[in-house]
């Protein structure tokens, strides 16, 4: 039984990593191509990059519950192929956009089809144990920050050849991910575990709802959807951030992103593993809501290029906290209900892009709008970042000292 059950995970660590590959690459270069195809400066950029975000979000907020319920009843297999081709549309659509409204019918193709993520985490759930549950929630993390290195160094380089490549090869990545799932990827559902569809259920309404019946992890899930908000000033901001501030190219901030992915491998390969088995989830997911704030407070208040880095380093240590929120929350549910669970986690994190792409970037273009004038502070998303990670740390110490005092129901 080990063998079908580290194979599945082989399949599903490749098909994460060669997924997130495919997202990477674009991350360099779409602020240059918004601001090409909507004839606009990179402040306002921004704006338009967020409400692209928000475009996929609002798309991934209406159906994720309803791919995982799917993938409940049909198993996981054939849920994530439909997304891998999903996103091989997408990315075909940005490549070949002669308006930033082609941009956009692309981030909805992609919003409907986009659960790929949430599908593998079932996956893992469905193969493992109250055991190595934390330390394969680690691995899955580590796989898709091991696209963040390889997607924005592809995106940099072959960006330099024009906006439009990057697009191209991240569509050839996707489909070839595509065919590699079809072919190898086994379903780590059995039939034997797989439910009814029922429609009340596969909506976010229904899926909030069946998230309340689990109350003891109720504030946990509040406090990991304010993290998931301030998680998007990275990818929603650093392009623009580094570009405003530090006058960066596409390039340098491929790299840079590269450097984040290479960091979170190690940190959720290695480190994770190390802390649950040290601090226990409860503990390591506090340690690593301290250091998220003290990341996110250099990166606002960085003056100097230097201080971005060990910021950055700061900051993905505490990325743990992520890894210790899904193994609490997961450990909660039966499988059969997992990619229900995972399905409403998804809804919920798609509302949270819903709402900060379009908040963080407006609020950058307002304090960026003007370098003359006295509210002028390209940091602010940042301090956003750490507010509501302060309030997300406050969550879990309270949740913690009432689970600590409270016998936890069999």
């Amino acid at each position: 039984m080990v063998k079908p059950q580290r194979k599945s995970i082989i399949f599903v660590l490749i098909v994460t990593a060669l997924d997130t590959t495919g997202l990477g690459i674009i991350y360099p270069v779409l602020p240059q191509l918004i601001e090409d195809l909507a004839n606009t400066d990179i402040s306002k950029a921004a704006t338009y990059g967020g409400w692209l975000t928000f475009a996929y979000a609002l798309m991934q907020f209406f159906f994720a519950p309803v791919l995982g319920n799917l993938s409940d009843r049909y198993g996981r297999r054939s849920v994530l192929l439909v997304s891998l081709l999903g996103f091989t549309i997408d990315y075909l659509f940005l490549a070949f956009a002669q308006n930033i409204i082609w941009l956009f019918i692309g981030r909805i193709i992609a919003g409907i089809t986009g659960a790929s993520y949430s599908v593998a985490a079932a996956s893992i759930a469905d193969i493992s144990t109250d055991e190595n549950r934390t330390k394969n929630f680690g691995y899955i993390n580590a796989a898709y920050s091991s696209g963040l290195i390889i997607g924005p160094v592809i995106g940099g380089l072959l960006g330099q050849f024009g906006t439009h490549i990057p697009f191209i090869a991240a569509a050839i990545l996707s489909f070839g991910n595509f065919v590699f799932g079809y072919f190898v990827f086994p379903d780590t559902l059995e039939k034997s575990d797989r439910r009814k569809f029922e429609l009340k259920r596969a909506n976010p309404f229904g899926a909030f709802k069946h998230l309340s019946k689990f109350p003891t992890i109720m504030s946990l899930i509040v406090a990991m959807f304010l993290m998931a908000i301030a998680g998007h000033s990275m990818p929603s901001i650093w392009a623009y951030f580094t570009i405003e501030k530090f006058d960066w190219n596409a390039g340098l901030i491929g790299y840079s992103l590269a450097f984040l992915g290479l960091l979170s491998i190690i940190v959720q390969s290695w480190f994770v593993g190390i802390l649950a088995k040290r601090l226990g989830d409860d503990k390591m997911t506090i340690f690593g809501l301290l250091f998220s704030i003290i990341g996110y407070l250099l990166i606002a208040f960085s003056n100097v290029e230097w201080l971005l880095f060990p910021a950055m380093v700061i900051n993905v240590i505490g990325s743990v906290q992520r890894t210790g929120f899904q193994s609490i929350i997961s450990s909660q549910v039966s499988k059969s209900e997992q990619g229900e669970l995972q399905g409403g986690l998804s809804s919920l994190l798609g509302l949270a892009t819903i709402i900060a792409p379009p908040l963080l970037t407006m609020v950058f273009t307002y304090f960026t709008k003007d370098k003359n004038s006295d509210i002028y502070f390209a940091g602010v998303p940042y301090l956003i970042a750490l507010f509501l990670t302060i309030i997300s740390l406050i969550i879990m110490l309270t949740n913690y000292k009432s689970r600590k005092t409270i016998p936890k129901k069999e």
